[in-house]
């Protein structure tokens, strides 16, 4: 299926490993154009060479004020357009809800919830004009709480509503807005809890990944490529009806409405 994607400009934080990079090479795939944003210029630079398209990659720090405005510039800058923006960046510290500090908060919040309003914000003018699209990475603890995830659910759950907010504003000025939920994805992070799984159980890591998701009730965990290939679908006009959608790509994990 041609998803009309090429010669398009996409814009991903948060892309010099797991989902985001994945996501980075599905859309070079499609023959889109690329700025890609993330702390690491070696990791950055990795994903680019990795890639089939023109990729940008711009090392920064989304979590200061100043660089979601910087990052769009460059990509405007240089391409003179942006059709999609794709807001990956930011992995939340997990523990004891009594037991987190203001700074692990204010951490979660800058880096993931504070990054994409402030790169949708700068973005929108140059979607407005093309009609583009917007991808929010959220997680299912945004949908169900989990007493180890305070964090990470209670930033998800503020990125779907800010999902529902854009996807509002977005009908007045033609920008999608819709967001996707990963469930447990084999990125690094979950490669390092199966094994200090393995470890406190002491078992094979290949045993500690069948009874993790075992116990979180899916047959496996997903792929990267799985999460990058719905976000081809949802920045595409092929989903051109969706508008505020939530997409659990999660195997089965969340059951409830």
């Amino acid at each position: 299926m041609d998803l009309q994607l090429k010669n398009k400009v996409a814009i991903i934080t948060g892309a010099s490993r797991g989902i985001g990079r994945s996501i980075a090479q599905t859309l070079s795939a499609e023959g889109m154009n690329l700025v890609i944003a993330a702390r690491s210029r070696e990791l950055l630079d990795e994903v680019a060479k990795s890639c089939d398209s023109e990729v940008i990659p711009v090392a920064l720090d989304l979590r200061d004020e100043a660089s979601p405005q910087q990052l769009i510039k460059i990509a405007a800058d240089h391409f003179g357009r942006i059709d999609v923006l794709v807001n990956n960046a930011g992995a939340t510290k997990r523990g004891d809800f009594l037991e987190l500090t203001e700074a692990d908060w204010k951490d979660g919040f800058d880096l993931k919830f504070f990054s994409a309003v402030r790169c949708t914000r700068a973005a929108w003018p140059h979607l407005k004009a093309n009609k583009g699209s917007v991808v929010n990475i959220v997680g299912i603890g945004g949908r169900t709480g989990n007493a180890e995830f305070s964090i990470g659910g209670s930033v998800n759950a503020a990125m779907l509503n800010l999902t529902k907010v854009l996807a509002d504003r977005g009908v007045t000025d033609g920008i999608r807005v819709n967001a996707i939920n990963p469930g447990s994805i084999a990125t690094d992070r979950l490669q390092t809890r199966l094994k200090t799984f393995a470890t406190e159980n002491n078992i094979p890591i290949a045993e500690a990944a069948k009874e993790m998701a075992l116990k979180q009730g899916i047959g496996r965990f997903g792929t990267p490529e799985e999460i990058a290939r719905v976000v081809t679908f949802m920045a595409s006009p092929a989903a051109e009806y969706c508008q505020g959608s939530v997409v659990d790509v999660d195997g089965g994990q969340t059951r409830t409405l």
